[in-house]
C-alpha cells in the first residue's frame, strides 16, 4: 500500500524543496518506488512535463531524483505571478485562468477535489509520496480553504515533519510558535521536526531540540547542517538565483521584475571557466562583459519597461556597439525586437510596444501557449540539443531567416548579420555539454565540454548522503501513513 508524509516549513525558503528531493533520492536507494507531490505552487520557474503540462521547477528536480520523469500530477496547481496581486493559475498542467489574489481565495475549494485526484492517481503508480508544503501553517489566517499546507493534509489524512531554519534565528520560537496558533486538530497532524541549515557543532542545540518536543510533543527527527552543494542544483525560487564567481569568461544577466524559466542559468554557473553575475536594478549592466543574457520573463511587455527604467537598454546598446555579445532567450528574445504586441491583453493591457530593436523580427502574443519538450541541432557545429517551450508569442522577420536551430524539423531563432546579437524560445539549451562549449567558444574563451547532467546526479546523490547522515530517517518513514481514498473534501 501506498504511504505519504507532508514536509512542511515554519517558514517561507526553510529548505523545504531541497530537503524533499534528498529524501526522495535516500528513499529511491532504499528501493522504493516514490514520487514527489505538492498541492499547490507559486513559482515562475516551471518546467515542461513528459504529458504535456507544466509543474514548478522544483517538483521537476525531485521527480528527477526519484528517477521518474515529471508528470502533471506532482503539482496539480501551479500560480504564476504576473503582477504583484495578481496570477495565472495552471491546473494540471494547463492555463485555468488570470486572477486576482482576493478572487483565488474563492477558487480554491473547487480546486481541492482536483487537487486530491492527482494525489490519489499519483499514488497508484509508487510506494512513498513525499508531499512538500508551501509558506508556513503558522499563516493561520489563510487556513480557510488552505489547499497548500493544513487543508491538503488534513483532507488527505497526510502526517506532517515540519521543518526549521535555524540559520535565520528564533527557530525556537518558530516551532513552538507555530504549535501554539494552530487549531488543535491541524497541530495533531505534526507528528515529528527536524532543523535545517545548521552552521557549527550541532551538539549545541541538543537542549533546544529537547525544549520543542517538550513544549509541542512532537518526535525530534534530526539537525541538517548547511549543504554547501545547493547551488549546484537547479533553483525555483529567483531569490537564490545568485552571482557565481568562476573563471574568465564574464556572463551578466539582469534581474528582471518578472523573470522565469531562469534554469538556463544553472549549467552556466557550474561551468568552471563561468562567472556569472546577476545586476539587479539600480545597478549598470558591466561594460566588459563578455555576453549580456536577458532570460525569460513571464510579463514580457512589463518587464521591458522596467529593464528600461534601470537605463539598461542604454548599457545594452553600448554593449553591442563595443563588439559584445548577447543572447535572448524566450521573453529576452522578445525583448530584442522591433516590436512587441499583445492584442488580447494575455499578459497585460491589451496593446503593442517598441522592443529594443537589436534583431529585425517581431512578435505577437496569443491565446494558445506552446508546452513541448523538444530536441534540437545547433547548426553551426551539427550538436544535439534538448529543452523545452514554454511561451505564448510567435516571433518572425528578416533575422528569423538566419535561424541557428533546428528544431523538431522546424527553423528556430535568429540572430544579427554579424551573428553577435542572437535569440530563441528553446529553453534548456545551455544543459547540452557540447553546444555549450560551443556557444562560449564563440566568445573567444574556449572552455571544457564538462558534464552537467552528471554533476546534477552527483550532487543529488550527495544530498540524499546528507540528508540520511543527519536525518532519522527510518523514523520519518514510520510516520508517514497508507494513502485513503476516502479523503475529506
Amino acid at each position: 500500500m501506498t504511504r505519504a508524509i507532508m514536509i512542511q516549513g515554519a517558514g517561507s525558503n526553510v529548505g523545504k524543496s531541497m530537503l524533499v528531493a534528498g529524501i526522495a533520492r535516500a528513499a529511491t536507494r532504499m528501493g522504493l518506488r516514490v514520487a514527489p507531490f505538492k498541492p499547490q505552487n507559486m513559482s515562475n520557474n516551471a518546467a515542461v512535463t513528459v504529458d504535456g503540462g507544466e509543474i514548478g521547477r522544483a517538483q521537476a528536480l525531485q521527480a528527477l531524483a526519484c528517477g521518474r520523469d515529471p508528470v502533471v500530477d506532482m503539482n496539480p496547481v501551479l500560480l504564476k505571478p504576473e503582477t504583484d496581486i495578481g496570477a495565472q493559475v495552471i491546473l494540471r498542467g494547463q492555463r485555468l485562468a488570470t486572477v486576482q489574489a482576493r478572487a483565488y481565495g474563492a477558487m480554491k475549494a473547487q480546486l481541492l477535489p482536483e487537487v486530491l485526484d492527482s494525489f490519489h492517481r499519483l499514488a497508484e503508480s509508487c510506494d512513498l509520496i513525499i508531499v512538500e508544503g508551501a509558506g508556513s501553517p503558522a499563516e493561520v489566517n489563510l487556513r480557510a480553504g488552505d489547499i497548500a499546507n493544513m487543508g491538503f493534509a488534513s483532507a488527505a489524512g497526510v502526517p506532517v515533519v515540519l521543518i526549521g531554519d535555524i540559520d535565520r534565528g528564533g527557530v525556537i520560537a518558530q516551532m513552538v510558535g507555530t504549535h501554539v496558533v494552530l487549531d488543535p486538530g491541524d497541530a495533531g497532524l505534526i507528528k515529528g521536526f527536524a532543523i535545517n541549515k545548521f552552521r557549527g557543532d550541532a551538539s549545541l542545540f541538543t537542549d533546544g531540540m529537547a525544549l520543542i518536543a517538550a513544549r509541542t510533543g512532537w518526535t525530534p527527527l534530526g539537525i541538517l547542517p548547511w549543504f554547501a552543494d545547493a547551488w549546484r542544483l537547479p533553483a525555483e525560487d529567483v531569490m537564490d538565483v545568485a552571482s557565481r564567481p568562476g573563471g574568465p569568461i564574464r556572463i551578466v544577466v539582469p534581474r528582471l521584475n518578472r523573470i522565469a524559466n531562469f534554469d538556463d542559468l544553472d549549467p552556466l554557473s557550474t561551468t568552471p571557466d563561468v562567472s556569472v553575475e546577476i545586476v539587479p536594478e539600480g545597478r549598470p549592466l558591466p561594460l566588459d562583459a563578455d555576453l549580456i543574457l536577458l532570460p525569460g520573463s513571464k510579463s514580457t511587455i512589463a518587464d521591458l519597461a522596467h529593464f528600461r527604467a534601470q537605463g539598461w537598454d542604454i548599457d545594452l546598446a553600448a554593449h553591442i556597439r563595443r563588439g559584445g555579445h548577447v543572447l535572448g532567450i524566450c521573453g529576452g528574445y522578445q525583448m530584442l525586437g522591433q516590436t512587441i504586441a499583445d492584442p488580447d491583453g494575455i499578459e497585460g493591457p491589451p496593446g503593442a510596444v517598441r522592443g529594443m530593436g537589436h534583431l529585425d523580427v517581431a512578435t505577437v502574443m496569443g491565446q494558445h501557449k506552446r508546452l513541448a519538450l523538444s530536441h534540437a541541432t545547433y547548426l553551426p557545429t551539427g550538436d544535439p540539443v534538448s529543452g523545452y517551450e514554454i511561451h505564448l508569442g510567435r516571433t518572425t522577420g528578416p533575422d528569423a531567416d538566419r535561424h541557428w536551430l533546428a528544431l523538431d524539423g522546424r527553423a528556430e531563432g535568429a540572430q544579427s548579420r554579424d551573428g553577435r546579437v542572437m535569440g530563441c524560445y528553446l529553453h534548456g539549451l545551455f544543459a547540452a555539454d557540447a553546444f555549450r562549449a560551443a556557444y562560449l567558444a564563440r566568445l573567444g574563451k574556449p572552455v571544457g565540454a564538462g558534464d552537467y547532467g552528471a554533476t546534477v546526479q552527483a550532487t543529488l546523490d550527495a544530498l540524499a548522503d546528507h540528508v540520511a547522515a543527519h536525518l532519522d530517517l527510518d523514523a520519518l518513514l514510520a510516520l508517514a501513513a497508507p494513502v485513503l481514498r476516502q479523503s475529506k473534501v
